[in-house]
Order: structure tokens, then C-alpha cells, then sequence
């Protein structure tokens, strides 16, 4: 029995009608959720220490042994690994460390901490006239400083944030939590409509100091100096105009199922009873690790076809090929990826090891060089500096795209890529306009020059 053609018509169309209300409902769902997902970084500020509280590798040299605190063998251990950290004479230590002896503090430690955020926060707020009271969100970072009132708490009561503000204090995860706090804010905001969040990072080095005689645990005490940032983060449609970037992706990878990566960055007391950080022989392995436990993720996300085939026919060669000699496994070409890296200013051997496995040049970890340089390692503020140094060189341009790369106990690394969406003057004022034309500077094994 024959269909009339008007029925078989009736049908066709409305099977198409269906179809296009489904697909139409498809990319509303695509849509809707392509736009709860933008996170923009409206500005950040980092602190930058007074020059009174400089100190050049010969004066901590100085001060240890004044302070008389550590056995000879721990002083001359310092002061080896001092002059070949790569941190130049004017990275800073906070002002209890510079008394006789050092202050250690709870109050000396909270100092300290409203120094360094009370100095960024106001900064921030004051460059973009926002009233503290349209903070939605405040997330802090601190790995050994854990006060209470929370860091946070300290935030609020001092600008005076509103009664219903989301307030999260994050602390024990290392130079990696700036990113950790990154994430979180991304997650809030995906929740929170329309809202703007403010993230601090920073370490307390007043509580940090080792006065034992562990060599494992006297590297902390060479390495890290004073730092902090702010960052503002939002959602809001109206906030893209004024942000300088938006977040494409932040991957994290946490490689503490394994006990040797695990036990690479931890806390404890010595055989006296000093507590310090300790720093395994292997950091460096467990470092190489994790990027490559995380830049396999990564990959795919933002490396051009060609040279995901590239690595994949490598791969694949490896694995078939009868030979004795196997050939390497090609590694990616990022820059192909990325026109900018930050690299966490763990110390030189750090970002000698990501540039290494990356197979980068000198001048892509210039800005994470010259930051530890400059202000030493800073834990999980670090990659702000760098980006910062990028900034006031003028070198970050509308469409780039930026990696940062962090490290930290547990053992972690991160990855935040930025895409930079506005065309900012290089002038403004940040933590190295005062001295951008100095840099960059010759590192010598010895830092003081």
C-alpha cells in the first residue's frame, strides 16, 4: 500500500524538526556551559621587599655565624650551597631574621604575612578602585604558616570584606599551592555566577629557619626568601575588557601513591629535635617525574597535531623496532605550543632539569633565572614574579599564550596555561619596574657579584 506524499512529507519534516530542536538544544547546553567555564585574571601584584631588607650571600654568611647558632660544618655547608643557588644580592629575608638572633616568633610570623599581603591586596585594589565588599571569594595559600585566625580571616577584618564572603585557607601543599588555589577559585567560579575571587600565595620564611646540623635540611634555609602575590580572578562578562588573561587549561598531578616521591620535600624533626624541611637526593628525579606524568596530559590539549603524530610515530617505532640501539622517544616541541614559560624558581638545578627534559633554550627560563636571581625562591608566589618579569619587558602580547609550570611537596606538579587577551602597557608599574633595565643580568656561580 502506496503513503500519500503528503503523509511521507509530514514525516520528513517533522523528523527534521526534531532533529534541529535537538541539535539547537545541544549547542544552548555548549554554550551555557562553555560560558560558566571562563575564568579571567583581571591583574595581579606582587610584593617587592624594601632594600633594607636586601641580603647578599655574604651578609646571611655573616649572620649565621654571628648568630652562632650552627656548627662549623653546617655554616661552611650554607654557604657553598648559597653561592651556587643562583640568588643575587638582592633577594630578602623578613625583618625578625635579621636580628640577633633571628626571631621565630607566632607574632613575629604573622607580621610577616600582613606585610606582605596587606601591601599586595591594597596595591590591587587601589590600581582597579574595587571596593573590597564586591570580593566574592578569598582563597589563601601558606604552607608552614597556619595561624589562626585563618590568613584569610586576616584579609576580611583588615579591608573589611563582606559577612558572606567564601573564605578557604589552604596550607602544608608547598611551592605547587599557588596553583592549587588557582584551581579551586576556577572550580568556585564555575559554581558562583558572577562573581570575583582573590587569591594569595605566599611562604612565611620567619617560621621556616633549620638550626640543626642535617645537610638535607639546611638547603631550605639557602633557598627561600620573602614573596607573596594577589590575584583577581573572575567570571563576569563585563570583567574580559579590563583582564589581561583568560585560563585555557590547569592540569594538576599528584605522585604521592609513591613513597619515594612521597618523602622528597618533608617535614620532620631531626636526631636533636630540630624541625626543618627535608630535601631528598632524588627531588630532582620525582621533579622529572611528575612533568612528565603531567605534560602527558597536557599534550593533547595544546600541541599542534603534527607534533602529537611526531611523538606518537616515535612512540610506536620504539616500541616495534627489533634493534639493539633503540632510538630516543622524540620530545614534543612546545613552543610550538607556548610563547612564554614560567618555571618555578626552585633553584637552578630545577630549571635547569625542566629545560633539560622539555628541550628548552636559555632564554625560555630567562624570566624564571633572573626571578630567582632576584627575589630567590619565593615557593608558590614564584611563577607570578616571572610572569610579572615578562610583563615589564614587554614581551607578552595580545594572543600569546603563557605556561606555568610549579612544584611542590607530595610530591606535585601543576600547569596553568594563560592566554593573554589584552594589550597592556609594559610601563605600568610592578614589582620590577624599578630595576627592568638591569635585567637580564650574567649569572655567575657565585651570586654576589
Amino acid at each position: 500500500m502506496e503513503v500519500p506524499l503528503q503523509d511521507s512529507l509530514y514525516s520528513f519534516f517533522f523528523a527534521y524538526f526534531h532533529l534541529l530542536a535537538a541539535t539547537a538544544s545541544l549547542l544552548l547546553v555548549y554554550f551555557f556551559s562553555c560560558r560558566s567555564t571562563r575564568v579571567y585574571l583581571v591583574d595581579f601584584s606582587c610584593y617587592r621587599p624594601p632594600d633594607d631588607l636586601r641580603v647578599s650571600t655574604s651578609n646571611f654568611i655573616e649572620h649565621v655565624e654571628i648568630c652562632g647558632i650552627h656548627e662549623r660544618d653546617a655554616i661552611d655547608f650554607q654557604s657553598k650551597v648559597a653561592e651556587r643557588t643562583g640568588i643575587g644580592c638582592e633577594a630578602a629575608f623578613p625583618l625578625a631574621l635579621h636580628q640577633i638572633p633571628p626571631g621565630k616568633s607566632l607574632n613575629s610570623s604573622r607580621e610577616e604575612t600582613e606585610n606582605i599581603l596587606f601591601t599586595v591586596v591594597k596595591d590591587l585594589l587601589s590600581k582597579h578602585n574595587i571596593n573590597p565588599k564586591d570580593i566574592d571569594i578569598i582563597i589563601s595559600n601558606c604552607s608552614i604558616f597556619c595561624p589562626t585566625p585563618s590568613i584569610t580571616s586576616m584579609i576580611i577584618n583588615k579591608f573589611g570584606l563582606r559577612s558572606n564572603v567564601k573564605s578557604v585557607s589552604l596550607s602544608g601543599m608547598g611551592c605547587s599551592a599557588g596553583l592549587v588555589a588557582i584551581s579551586l577559585a576556577k572550580d568556585l567560579l564555575k559554581v558562583h555566577r558572577n562573581s570575583l575571587a582573590l587569591v594569595l600565595s605566599m611562604e612565611a620564611v620567619t617560621s621556616n629557619g633549620y638550626d640543626g646540623k642535617v645537610k638535607s635540611m639546611l638547603l631550605a634555609n639557602a633557598l627561600f626568601r620573602m614573596g607573596g602575590v594577589a590575584v583577581f580572578l573572575s567570571n563576569k562578562k563585563r570583567d574580559k575588557r579590563r583582564a589581561k588573561y583568560k585560563l585555557q587549561h590547569l592540569l594538576r598531578t599528584h605522585m604521592g601513591s609513591d613513597d619515594q616521591s612521597y618523602q622528597s620535600v618533608f617535614q620532620e624533626n631531626d636526631e636533636s629535635g630540630y624541625v626543618g624541611i627535608s630535601l631528598s637526593r632524588a627531588l630532582l628525579h620525582v621533579a622529572g617525574n611528575a612533568l612528565k606524568t603531567n605534560i602527558t596530559e597536557l599534550g593533547p590539549r595544546v600541541l599542534p597535531y603534527s607534533e602529537q603524530i611526531h611523538y606518537g610515530f616515535s612512540v610506536i617505532h620504539r616500541n616495534f623496532s627489533t634493534s639493539t640501539r633503540k632510538k630516543e622517544i622524540y620530545v614534543p616541541n612546545f613552543k610550538k605550543a607556548f610563547d612564554h614559560f614560567c618555571i618555578h624558581a626552585g633553584g637552578r638545578a630545577v630549571i635547569d632539569t625542566v629545560e633539560e627534559k622539555l628541550r628548552l633554550n636559555k632564554e625560555d627560563g630567562e624570566a624564571s633565572r633572573m626571578t630567582l636571581y632576584r627575589f630567590g625562591n619565593t615557593s608558590s608566589s614564584s611563577v607570578w614574579y616571572e610572569l610579572s618579569y615578562l610583563e615589564a619587558k614587554g614581551r607578552v602580547k595580545r594572543g600569546n599564550r603563557v605556561w606555568q609550570i610549579a612544584f611542590g611537596s607530595g610530591f606535585k606538579c601543576n600547569s596553568a596555561v594563560w592566554e593573554c587577551i589584552s594589550d597592556f602597557n609594559p610601563k605600568i608599574r610592578n614589582a620590577w619596574s624599578d630595576r627592568i633595565h638591569m635585567y637580564p643580568v650574567d649569572i655567575q656561580d657565585v651570586a654576589d657579584h
